[in-house]
């Protein structure tokens, strides 16, 4: 029976948390938070994030949580629909939007299940321990309270902004632009229709979307060039601002409602990857290794995919091999992890150079029912993987707990 310390209560650390202490092992789950609660998480389990929870066993789990399958995807122009894409588009299962705080919380229920586990809530990590060996081996973590945990391995898994990285010294490099959004919410009920699909908002030089979250509430995001101020505007100016972007009859339903909109809350997301995701003592997983960039909700689902990999490595490993299985999950997890964020990049550029370009945009409005079926087989093809994963990054059996 090995000792694990994850550090980070999130979709990765909970899931690695289950899984292993399902397997025997002792497991010391932390995090800095006592809520799962979060104005910005993403809600969206693409169709190889259900993969993951099925290899995980937990679709019944899953299953009892509120939900709502995505209808499809819409690109809006100058208020005319280029294409609208509908699920499931191939898959087996469609994107399904499920809130990433229910679905914390049921996992952590689940891994409450297991003797084995540990629970420390509200509790901070001050620094890594480390023993006298020239390698300098993390042996475990020390609280903001004084407590000292040993591990035979510490699971970083403390989001973006990860202070296990930054103690441990691995270096995160960008790999693209970073994203600036600003975040708004109008609570339901709302009329369905348009807002069953995810809509890219597409209008006079701005870029934004609206989508009907699972909660009910409509989400819609305003893009922001990086560093830029947010424009001043009151809640009536908002609310006209992103009915601009959005065609007739949508922006009708929403300005009906607008006076209940709340935000804007400003979102900064920082893209990049670990130069390498281990060292003696310790892995990293989820944004911890590699912050993700919010195109087509990459996050949670890499973040599961790579918890089941490691649960495959570390389940099966003694303690004197850990370091050898935390060098193969960054070995089998990062090919995956750099094709996702190529195509997220890909699309990113892609939405920039339309929204930015008016001539571009125009055109691409105006003969919109000539180009909409080209460009909706173009962007298709671009999103199997990012909604699929790669083939064979999973383990070939589903894990058992």
């Amino acid at each position: 029976m090995n000792r694990f310390v994850v550090v980070g209560a999130g979709p990765a650390g909970l899931s690695l948390s289950y899984l292993l202490a399902s397997s025997g092992h002792a497991v010391t789950l932390l995090d800095s938070t006592t809520s799962f609660s979060r104005q910005f998480r993403g809600d969206a389990l693409m169709p190889c994030g259900l993969e993951a929870l099925s290899h995980m066993g937990l679709s019944s789990l899953v299953a009892e949580l509120p939900q709502r399958p995505l209808q499809g995807w819409s690109v809006w122009l100058q208020g005319r629909q280029l294409f609208q894409a509908n699920e499931p588009m191939g898959s087996l299962q469609p994107c399904t939007l499920v809130p990433q705080e229910r679905l914390l919380e049921a996992l952590l229920e689940r891994a409450l299940q297991q003797p084995s586990l540990q629970w420390l809530p509200g509790r901070s990590v001050q620094r890594l321990l480390h023993d006298d060996t020239p390698e300098a081996r993390i042996r475990g973590v020390q609280l903001s309270d004084g407590r000292c945990l040993q591990a035979d391995l510490v699971v970083g898994c403390d989001g973006r902004q990860s202070l296990v990285r930054r103690q441990a010294g691995l270096k995160l490099r960008n790999k693209a632009p970073g994203l600036d959004l600003l975040w708004f919410e109008l609570p339901g009920p709302l009329q369905s229709g348009h807002w069953e699909c995810f809509n890219t908002l597409v209008a006079g030089g701005a870029i934004g979307s609206a989508c009907l979250g699972a909660n009910g509430s409509l989400q819609l995001a305003w893009l922001l060039q990086p560093g830029a101020a947010v424009p001043k505007h009151d809640p009536a100016g908002w609310a006209r601002r992103l009915a601009a972007l959005m065609p007739a009859p949508m922006a009708a339903v929403f300005l009906e409602h607008a006076d209940r909109l709340q935000g804007p809350r400003r979102v900064s997301v920082e893209v990049g990857l670990v130069e390498r995701w281990h060292r003696p003592g310790l892995l990293l997983l989820g944004d911890a290794a590699h912050p993700m960039s919010p195109v087509r909700a990459q996050g949670i689902n890499m973040a599961l995919r790579d918890s089941l990999v490691a649960a495959h490595w570390l389940g099966r490993s003694s303690a004197a091999e850990l370091d050898h299985a935390a060098m193969q999950v960054e070995r089998l997890r990062r090919p995956e992890i750099e094709r996702m964020q190529r195509l997220q990049q890909s699309e990113a550029s892609q939405g920039h150079r339309i929204g930015h370009s008016a001539l571009l945009r125009h055109s691409l409005a105006w003969l919109s029912p000539v180009l909409g079926p080209l460009a909706q087989r173009v962007w298709m093809q671009r999103q199997k993987p990012l909604r699929q994963g790669l083939a064979g990054a999973l383990p070939a059996a589903p894990l058992s707990p």
